[in-house]
């Protein structure tokens, strides 16, 4: 009989499209075009100053009666949209980097060994062990064989 035929159970990975992650990107993209933490980034710092910049001139040409509005209405369109995904795609990598921990302090503290003592062998939170312990090295279940 094979010892090693159990089937590992694994804890669902966060996908890309996972609201967990994706709910709070979208807020935190929004929060993020706050000048203070734009100027973090010298390059989107200056594509919102300009951003801001030509919405003022579109809303000017608009009050005015101007002609070429829908050219103006299409670069602030595009300017904006990049801001908002340039903070997206940054607030999500965030959130899977804070998931990815959280799921590593997880596997920390759920992971037991088998401690010599006495006799025989005791199970025991990974985090008891000490360099004296002289645990015993097997195969977790969630690596595959």
């Amino acid at each position: 009989m094979d010892t090693h035929s159990k089937t590992a159970t694994r804890t669902p990975a966060s996908t890309l499209l996972d609201p967990a992650i994706l709910l709070p990107a979208v807020a935190g993209s929004v929060r993020k075009l706050d000048p203070r933490l734009m100027a973090r980034n010298p390059v989107m710092f200056c594509v919102e100053v300009v951003a801001a910049l030509t919405t003022l001139l579109f809303l000017r040409d608009l009050l005015t009666g101007a002609g070429g509005i829908g050219f103006s209405l299409q670069i602030v369109l595009w300017l904006w949209f990049t801001l908002l995904f340039a903070n997206f795609a940054e607030a999500v990598a965030e959130g899977r980097g804070k998931a990815q921990a959280a799921s590593l302090r997880r596997t920390r503290t759920e992971t037991t060994a088998k401690r010599l003592a006495g006799e025989g062998w005791e199970s025991v939170p990974a985090t008891a062990l000490k360099p004296v312990s002289y645990p015993h090295m097997t195969l977790p279940p969630s690596v595959p064989v």
